[in-house]
């Protein structure tokens, strides 16, 4: 990495960006011309970003970035855009990488962006008062109604789980041939069902089958399909004997068929995991109905791997943004499971802090076996977080088959065919290693193994 003070480099700023459309608009505006008035607040750490741009109105349009929010950073501009940040916040934050000369440090903001500031940390003051209210005596909770609620719902996705054994055992019984190229009606039925059961990881689950059915492509269709049968099986019929299952096991199940813990209930009840945590990679994805946002983190001190997830409505960028690249001083609270790795981001103790070097890392031996341990805990997990050290990016016949080599040539771990999309973050790893060995984390899993940053010698999202 470039440290450059408490100013992020430009890599990391682009990592914010809700798409590759905004990147490159946001990077049309990094330059001083559009902007008037810009500064930046300094007190004991970075605090805000702020600057009028003009636009086509004849008014400018006034942008500011929060960049010690507890949440991770904020962003405000009166531009008329859904994205989150929008090009505007992009385009300072560029700026501001460039240094003081561009933009400036001020004793404070002008009062346009100290109301917004005021306004912002005003709510996450009240949010963690109230989620402090969960965990002591001052919010009455009614444990009772809450129990029978949970019972409820538990006794819902037991039947829906049973309907879902008789499907997966029809569907068996007639062959797989005969679902092949199916139609998606005759399972959204049952995805619907299961939505019905309250027991939405299920219907996720379904949905998957139908679209594996539907394709009809591949030799592997077959044995793909009686995988994922054979899963959710599983699956299924751990819910339903939930109860006779180790504890941390049985967590793993009711998250898989979609029971999930309230976020501000999970950091009072703790317990609470504080470490310097590096912001590893960060990537959005779109179904059509919710953006979800994954970034990975890893503790310095504790060796942790961590996933934060965050969701926006479609076509909203999810608001939880952290820079890559950088590393925050936090609290995590952890969802139950057999293996850890889902967080919900704590107090933060600090702003986020160049880190000088990546996490350690391992070979593609090392790899698979931190996902086949995985594997004990989680028999349905897709893939583990880790990172390879000293490795090469090797296209195979081709370009079509690509494979992450240690030095010496002995061990390898191919990557993903969905990986790199259309193959460009795959290209731009192999320039970046230039046929050198570098430090690349990412996914690895059945499918194999997913690239998302790299470092030679700075940290590039992929």
């Amino acid at each position: 990495m470039n440290p450059q003070g408490e100013r992020w480099t430009a890599e990391q700023v682009l990592a914010l960006a809700p798409d590759a459309a905004s990147r490159k608009a946001g990077a049309k505006l990094a330059a001083p011309g559009p902007w008037s008035g810009p500064g930046a607040h300094t007190d004991g750490g970075v605090g805000a970003v702020w600057g009028e741009c003009a636009g086509s109105g004849s008014k400018p349009y006034r942008t500011v970035v929060d960049l010690a929010g507890q949440g991770g950073p904020g962003f405000h501009c009166s531009c008329p855009s859904r994205k989150f940040p929008c090009k505007h916040a992009l385009g300072l934050l560029l700026l501001w990488t460039e240094g003081p000369a561009a933009v400036p440090a001020a004793d404070a903001p002008p009062d346009w962006a100290g109301q917004w500031l005021e306004r912002r940390r005003g709510r996450a003051e009240r949010a963690d008062s109230e989620a402090g209210a969960v965990g002591g005596a001052t919010a009455p909770v009614d444990t009772e109604a809450a129990r029978r609620r949970a019972e409820r719902r538990a006794g819902r996705i037991a039947t829906g789980a049973s309907e879902l054994e008789q499907r997966l055992s029809d569907l068996l019984r007639g062959g797989l041939a005969a679902v092949e190229g199916a139609r998606y009606g005759q399972w959204e039925e049952t995805a619907a069902r299961m939505v019905d059961a309250q027991a939405p990881g299920l219907a996720a689950w379904v949905r998957e089958l139908a679209s594996l059915a539907g394709s009809g492509a591949g030799t592997d269709w077959a044995s793909r399909m009686l995988e994922e049968c054979a899963l959710l099986h599983t699956l299924s019929q751990g819910y339903l004997r939930v109860e006779e299952l180790p504890e941390a096991l049985a967590a793993t199940v009711r998250s898989r068929v979609g029971i999930s813990t309230d976020a501000a209930a999970l950091l009072a009840a703790g317990p609470l995991v504080r470490d310097h945590w590096l912001v590893l990679a960060q990537r959005d994805s779109d179904d059509g109905r919710l953006t979800t946002r994954r970034i990975w983190l890893h503790g310095r001190e504790t060796g942790r791997m961590a996933l934060l997830l965050s969701y926006g409505a479609a076509g909203r960028a999810p608001e939880l943004s952290l820079p890559v690249g950088l590393a925050l001083d936090a609290d995590l609270a952890f969802h139950p499971s057999a293996r850890p790795l889902r967080a919900v981001l704590g107090t933060r103790h600090g702003a986020p802090e160049p880190c000088p070097a990546p996490p350690p890392g391992g070979d593609a031996r090392d790899a698979l076996r931190a996902y086949g341990d995985a594997l004990r805990g989680d028999p349905w997990l897709e893939a583990w977080p880790v990172v390879l050290s000293s490795v090469i990016p090797v296209p195979g016949d081709g370009g079509r088959r690509w494979h992450m080599s240690d030095v010496e040539g002995e061990s390898a771990l191919p990557v993903a065919s969905r990986g790199g999309g259309d193959g460009t973050g795959l290209w731009q790893l192999a320039a970046i290693s230039g046929g050198g060995p570098v430090t690349v984390f990412g996914e690895c899993g059945h499918r194999g193994f997913t690239p998302l940053a790299t470092w030679a010698p700075e940290p590039v999202a992929l």
